[in-house]
């Protein structure tokens, strides 16, 4: 199933409409990923309300990073994990979980974008 996954962009930004993350340090109140398959890019974006999925109309040579870089957010490249067979334990759904699972961590401790952001600089 992961194998034509290759490369991902974890994106961290200051972006949020809800009081309660603005709680969170600045620059990290919000993360979305977004996955290489195949010949395009996918970005899967979990908000409270909805999630917004789309297909930048990009190649995929395009500096998507970069891109994201000048717009102020954060960017982590990584690849995709094999996801772990274990249970995961019933936890609250924020971006940082829809995140994790689509990038395969699983590390139920990570609970803020900044955790999430710390933990994929140093693996």
């Amino acid at each position: 199933m992961f194998e034509n996954h290759h490369k991902a962009l974890v994106v961290f930004s200051d972006e949020t409409d809800l009081w309660w993350l603005k709680f969170l340090r600045r620059g990290f109140r919000h993360c979305f990923v977004v996955i290489q398959i195949h010949d395009r890019w996918v970005v899967i974006d979990p908000m409270l309300h909805f999630w917004e999925v789309s297909i930048p109309d990009v190649s995929i040579d395009f500096d998507l990073a970069r891109w994201f870089r000048e717009k102020g957010m954060r960017v982590v490249e990584t690849c995709i994990l094999s996801p772990s067979r274990r249970c995961y334990p019933p936890i609250f759904l924020s971006c940082v979980e829809v995140v994790k699972r689509v990038v395969g961590i699983h590390k139920p401790w990570i609970k803020t974008p900044l955790q999430l952001y710390r933990f994929l600089k140093i693996s």
